[in-house]
Order: C-alpha cells, then sequence, then structure tokens
C-alpha cells in the first residue's frame, strides 16, 4: 500500500491537533484551507482509519490520531534537527578533519588556532598527528590526512601549497658559548662546532646537511634527538649547538642556559605551508579550518 504519509501531511496533522482546527494549521503552514484538508483525507483513506473527528466547533484526534501525533512530533523534530545539521555541515559548522602538522606547527601556532576554533564550533572534531613535513605528502595522497602543515618550498606532485604562518631559524647555543653573545652569523661559521641535531628526515636537518654541503664541510652531528626540547636539554647541557625556530623555543630560553643567535642564511626564514591533495575538493570542515588557520 502507497500511504500518502509524508512529512508535509505529518506538519499539517501536528499543527491541527495542537490549533484544533485545519483552517488554523493551513494559515500556520501557509497552505490553503482545502489543500490541508484533502492531505489529511487522503491519509485516512489510505490508512482505513480516522485521525481526527471533525464538527462545526473544528477537529479532535482519535485513539488513532493522538498515537500519530505523539509519533509525529517525534519525527518532525527529528527532521528539523537533521536538516539543521545538514546545513550546519553544509557550512562546514560540523564535520571531521583529519590534520597533520609539523612540529613547528604544533608548537607556534595550532594550539591558539585550534583553541579558538573548538570554542567557535565544537561539533567539528580535528584530529590531529604529528609528523615530519616530508612524510605529510604522502599521508595527504594515501587518503590519510585531510589536511597538512609542512615546511616545504616547493609542492611535490599532487600536493597544492598555501602559505600559512613564519618562523626564523636561530644558532641555540649554551649560554656560557664563545658564540652566545656574538653578530648574526652564518651557518657556514659554526659548522666547526658538533651539533645536536633532530632524526634524520625532517625538512630542518635537510636544510642544514644541504647548507653544509654547499659550504664545502660535513655537518658534525654529536647526537640525534626527536623533540626540540630534547635539542634544548642537550644543547643546554654543553654538549653541542643546534638551529631550532626562535619561536618554538621560547620555554627552553626562558628557563634554560641557553642563548639564540640569529642567522643570515636565507633560508633561516622559514614559511610553513598548508599542504592539500590536489584535485579534491576539501570537505566545509576542512574549509573552515582552513580559515582559522589564515586569520
Amino acid at each position: 500500500m502507497n500511504e500518502p504519509l509524508d512529512l508535509a501531511t505529518l506538519r499539517v496533522i501536528v499543527a491541527a491537533a495542537e490549533l484544533g482546527s485545519i483552517s488554523a494549521a493551513g494559515d500556520r503552514l501557509q497552505l490553503a484551507v482545502a489543500a490541508a484538508s484533502a492531505r489529511i483525507t487522503a491519509l485516512e483513506e489510505a490508512l482505513g482509519l480516522r485521525v481526527f473527528e471533525r464538527s462545526s466547533r473544528g477537529v479532535r484526534l482519535t485513539p488513532a490520531g493522538q498515537m500519530l501525533v505523539r509519533r509525529g512530533r517525534e519525527i518532525l523534530v527529528d527532521m528539523d534537527r537533521l536538516s539543521v545539521d545538514l546545513h550546519d555541515y553544509a557550512k562546514g559548522l560540523q564535520g571531521h578533519v583529519r590534520l597533520a602538522a609539523n612540529t613547528s606547527a604544533m608548537l607556534e601556532v595550532l594550539p591558539a588556532k585550534l583553541d579558538r576554533m573548538a570554542r567557535e564550533h565544537p561539533l567539528i572534531r580535528i584530529d590531529v598527528v604529528e609528523h615530519g613535513s616530508l612524510d605529510i605528502p604522502l599521508l595527504l595522497l594515501e587518503g590519510r590526512a585531510d589536511l597538512g602543515i609542512v615546511d616545504m618550498a616547493h609542492a611535490p606532485h599532487g600536493i597544492t601549497l598555501t602559505d600559512c604562518f613564519s618562523d626564523t631559524l636561530v644558532l641555540v647555543v649554551p649560554a656560557g658559548h664563545a658564540l652566545a653573545g656574538a653578530a648574526p652569523l652564518a651557518l657556514e661559521q659554526a659548522l666547526d662546532e658538533q651539533f645536536i641535531a633532530l632524526h634524520d628526515g625532517t625538512a630542518l636537518s635537510s636544510r642544514l646537511m644541504r647548507s653544509a654541503s654547499q659550504a664545502g664541510k660535513a655537518l658534525k652531528i654529536r647526537m640525534q634527538m626527536r623533540s626540540f626540547d630534547a635539542v634544548c636539554r642537550m644543547v643546554a647541557g654543553g654538549l653541542g649547538v643546534a638551529v631550532l625556530p626562535l619561536q618554538a623555543i621560547g620555554p627552553q630560553l626562558a628557563s634554560l642556559p641557553l642563548a639564540a643567535v640569529p642567522l643570515t642564511d636565507a633560508w633561516a626564514a622559514r614559511t610553513h605551508r598548508i599542504a592539500l591533495r590536489s584535485g579534491v575538493e576539501p570537505s566545509p570542515a576542512t574549509l573552515t579550518l582552513i580559515d582559522f588557520l589564515l586569520r
């Protein structure tokens, strides 16, 4: 049996039950009285039962009508909520974003950006994972991340890049080191030092290796760490020097016996970029996150 019970008819029945009049229900819903009455009649005929008892004073629900209105209200509330949810999703107010970010982004910009976004868009869930810049494009291409933040000058094949934020690399030395009070210098002037470096495969490590090679020297790596904090602590212990982003190590500079020496190398001024998979339309929630990152 093809029952003419649709949302529009359900709204007419609920309105008529609440107002006690089909005419009043038509007015509320901006529907002609004849059309509203025809919907109710068609449903009653299809079901083979009466929804309303009609009289000159209006309409009154039958027992079957009472059950229909009770369940109908629940359905209409759910549908209205679904409509709002779909509208919010289309506007980027709901959803799920998988963000892969490099360490600098995790320390320098994401805490404040994600906190603000969580307060303004609590229904968008953001899963954040930390990866090296060189690994993030593969995550995007394989569909394991929706959005990346990378330290990368040129986009790999299949990736698009958009400037996001900048930071500055400095030479980090122990507070009592001979270079602690030095004027800005080029990395080449520090290549006789032992370096505390990040693990291989990071964009920063690649820059240092390339710069040393261009100067005709090898980078003397004493040890490799997996975090900026660990690098700073080893430098503070007098075990070597390091190159790190100034904006990411403020707490360490304030609490450990360290000094930051400016570098004159052009590559010391970095631009971190938002990375997306080319040819794939970002979800509304992803576009909302991008908007927050670019503010």
